[in-house]
């Protein structure tokens, strides 16, 4: 069965139709995506980013554009209106918008979100929810499991979905719910079982697809939380919100192994816009170094200069290699929770190195929103901290791969 290859052409959904092994380039076997999104992203100068930045508004145009596109729906089976491509082609999309000076993080949860409920949920959900999602007549881009009060402990999240009859009654609160405000579906994850009585301690949570039209003054509020990037982030109250049974993605119970699944996903993507972002900052670094000039001479031929930005570049490439092996692992159905937690960490060391050079290649300019240098200083900085932190990253890989006694 052939699939469909992204391309960005104006009024098309997916472009033409090629052989399962498509002509690519001999390093790159997404070659042709990659330059169809800096296409795209030529559309959303820097200028464009500045004023929502500004404002904290939310990208509409570029998540319109990219959806029109069919990039959204890269991972969405063809028999669900998507494109059906690897995960590594989702890497490319995101690495490629950061690396243009764009910013996924707008609209990236819905490549990974989604996943939970192709994986997990029913027929008639998948077919309800795919198509629409693939389309773009509906966002799913909210994800509702942090809480100000467990915060990564996510098994101790007190968000409570009470079943009576046909349906749930929700009570609690979700923070740091990004993108809450632009999407029509939620992914909720809310215990079921009071937490004394699970018969583990990752028992006892469930679900959920939240239609957050229905929901939004029914039992549901949402306040923005402003940041120091421009992030859209949220917090959301539950007051007797009622989500019906029908909603519940799999197994009542079973919501923490469902969420856990699309963990890798997530890192691997976040990983590949990092990479995007360390590329984007190492080819401002360069053309600046290179360009200025101080005491007769290009500032870049100083090693000063010249090693912050080596070295940065450097953590790059090792990073992009784990994405690399991340994805080949995850498309081959193999274990890849320590690459793609490896390529997560290294990945935002690596852009947060490549921003750092970047600042202090251009001195007081770094500084000036002109140069869009310290916009993306700011947005790059927030995954080290985000969607997990380094230091559980650290746990992980000190429990699960060295054989270390657990640490919490």
């Amino acid at each position: 069965m052939p699939v469909r290859v992204l391309v960005a052409a104006p009024g098309r959904l997916y472009g033409r139709r090629v052989n399962k092994e498509p002509r690519v380039s001999e390093t790159d076997p997404h070659a042709e995506i990659r330059e169809e999104v800096r296409k795209l992203c030529a559309r959303f100068p820097g200028e464009y980013w500045r004023k929502l930045d500004a404002a904290r508004a939310y990208p509409s145009e570029f998540v319109a554009a990219l959806t029109e596109a069919g990039y959204l729906a890269a991972l969405i089976p063809e028999e669900y209106g998507g494109a059906g491509l690897p995960l590594s082609a989702a890497a490319a999309i995101l690495e490629t918008v950061q690396a243009e000076g764009c910013n996924g993080a707008a609209c990236h949860a819905q490549m990974y979100i989604m996943g939970t409920i192709l994986r997990h949920g029913s027929e008639a959900q998948k077919r309800e929810y795919l198509p629409k999602i693939a389309t773009g007549a509906l966002r799913l881009q909210a994800f509702g499991v942090t809480e100000p009060t467990s915060g990564t402990d996510t098994t101790s999240l007190r968000t409570f979905a009470r079943r009576e009859g046909d349906h749930y009654v929700v009570n609690g609160q979700k923070v740091w719910t990004s993108r809450a405000e632009h999407s029509d579906l939620m992914l909720l994850l809310a215990r079921t079982t009071p937490k004394e009585q699970a018969k583990s301690r990752t028992d006892g949570l469930s679900t959920f697809i939240v239609d957050m039209r229905q929901a939004l003054g029914h039992g549901m509020t949402i306040r923005p939380i402003r940041t120091m990037m421009n992030h859209n982030s949220t917090e959301i109250f539950f007051d007797n919100m009622v989500v019906p049974a029908e909603n519940l993605v799999g197994e009542e119970g079973r919501g923490f192994r469902y969420i856990l699944d699309g963990m890798n996903a997530e890192r691997l993507l976040i990983a590949a816009e990092c990479v995007g972002d360390a590329k984007w900052f190492t080819a401002k670094s360069v053309a600046y170094a290179k360009e200025r000039r101080v005491f007769a001479r290009p500032i870049g031929q100083n090693q000063g200069i010249q090693f912050p930005i080596a070295k940065a570049y450097a953590q790059m490439r090792a990073a992009e290699l784990l994405v690399a092996e991340g994805c080949r692992k995850f498309a081959a159905g193999l274990p890849c929770g320590e690459e793609a937690n490896m390529a997560k960490m290294l990945a935002a060391e690596a852009s947060w190195a490549a921003g750092e050079a970047c600042i202090q290649t251009h001195g007081g300019f770094g500084f000036a929103e002109e140069y869009d240098v310290e916009r993306k200083f700011r947005e790059t900085r927030l995954y080290q901290v985000a969607p997990i932190s380094t230091n559980l990253i650290l746990s992980y890989l000190a429990e699960h791969v060295l054989g270390l006694p657990r640490s919490y």
